[in-house]
């Protein structure tokens, strides 16, 4: 197996709505995309599956040393290996790399975020930097894309903390910010023990409208000059936003007890349709 069909493989298999807008890049876009992705999966995986928080630690270290590697010209993983080519091409910061095992190494320090400026932190290196290096291996003539493409990561990233906080709660994790649980009256308790209330869909409410306010800031921020390269972006944002607006038609209080997703058919749709107008999804 080639590093690219490494991967290709990884991102196949995670079913994301990434995976579904790469379909449409130029091969050599869409490769240095789908092994950024396969990087940050990689990462995220340690956290994830590892239940030993050392041993997590010492595998974000060996990424660390390995991302090093990748900007000496010695990579020894598939992923990084597959990076490679495309890092002096594309010029992709090896610091925006590193900031993404930062946001991994957040999880293991962190369990909640007492406010929402902290939470923004742990969003931008989750998401954020993931968003401009997107911007950059799509391409863009004006630096206000990496603005766009800065807030749509956190965006997306507000997003899976909405659509999963049933799944954190049952891992014993809380997102959403203590002063908002404070402000809405809503005890961390009920939300680990997934008790659905008034309360608490007052809350999601309130998580979904702040996303809501990022998707809007990105879109504002992209020239009309760049839409058509950050079409791929544009295309997640039409899966994303989309499920957003299930979230909060279903009842924003059952994310505590249901994952809402869509259908791999109607992913494709989406992102058809939106790189077809090559317009910010409304």
């Amino acid at each position: 197996m080639t590093p690219d069909q490494y991967c290709e493989d990884k991102a196949a298999k995670s079913g994301s709505s990434f995976y579904y807008s790469f379909r449409f890049l130029p091969e050599d876009r869409r490769r240095a995309v789908t092994a950024l992705y396969a990087f940050c999966r990689e990462v995220d995986d340690v956290v994830d599956e590892c239940s030993d928080e050392r041993i997590a630690r010492t595998k974000l270290a060996w990424w660390r040393t390995e991302l090093a590697a990748l900007y000496a010209g010695t990579p020894q993983h598939p992923v990084t290996q597959a990076l490679a080519p495309h890092i002096g091409r594309l010029d992709l910061p090896q610091n925006l790399f590193a900031e993404i095992i930062d946001g991994m190494e957040m999880d293991l320090d962190h369990a909640r975020y007492a406010t929402f400026k902290d939470l923004q932190l742990y969003c931008y290196r989750a998401a954020g930097v993931v968003g401009q290096l997107c911007a950059q291996i799509f391409g863009y003539t004006e630096r206000e894309t990496l603005k766009y493409a800065h807030d749509l990561g956190i965006a997306f990233q507000l997003t899976n903390i909405i659509r999963d906080v049933g799944e954190d709660a049952r891992r014993g994790r809380i997102y959403l910010p203590v002063e908002d649980l404070e402000q809405f009256n809503v005890p961390a308790a009920d939300i680990l023990a997934c008790r659905e209330s008034d309360a608490f869909a007052a809350l999601m409410a309130f998580q979904i409208d702040r996303a809501e306010q990022f998707y809007r800031q990105a879109f504002a921020h992209l020239p009309v000059a760049d839409r058509k390269a950050q079409r791929p972006g544009l295309m997640m944002a039409a899966i994303y936003r989309t499920t957003l607006d299930e979230i909060r038609r279903d009842g924003a209080q059952k994310v505590l007890n249901q994952r809402t997703s869509l259908t791999p058919i109607r992913k494709l749709w989406l992102a058809w349709k939106t790189w077809v107008s090559g317009k910010p999804p409304v």
